[in-house]
């Protein structure tokens, strides 16, 4: 089964909560906008593994490339 940006939308709000977030992809290369709270604090790289996290085993079997931005709600905002 090939991997869509919706089946990484779902994983990643299953994982974390967002108030925003975007995927975009062609099945082997994905973007993604990523709001939450619970980035605030955080550096990129933090910010990253929480969505790292969120998606587990997933990134290495099943997604080959995530470009992602991560933003606090008061980030995306302004």
């Amino acid at each position: 089964m090939s991997t869509t940006p919706e089946l990484i939308h779902g994983y990643i709000s299953a994982g974390l909560a967002c108030t925003h977030l975007e995927v975009e992809g062609d099945g082997r290369h994905f973007n993604a906008l990523i709001v939450s709270p619970a980035f605030a604090g955080k550096r990129m790289i933090q910010r990253h593994q929480l969505v790292y996290a969120a998606l587990g085993d997933r990134m290495r079997e099943e997604i080959h490339a995530l470009s992602m931005k991560t933003l606090t709600p008061e980030e995306y905002q302004g």
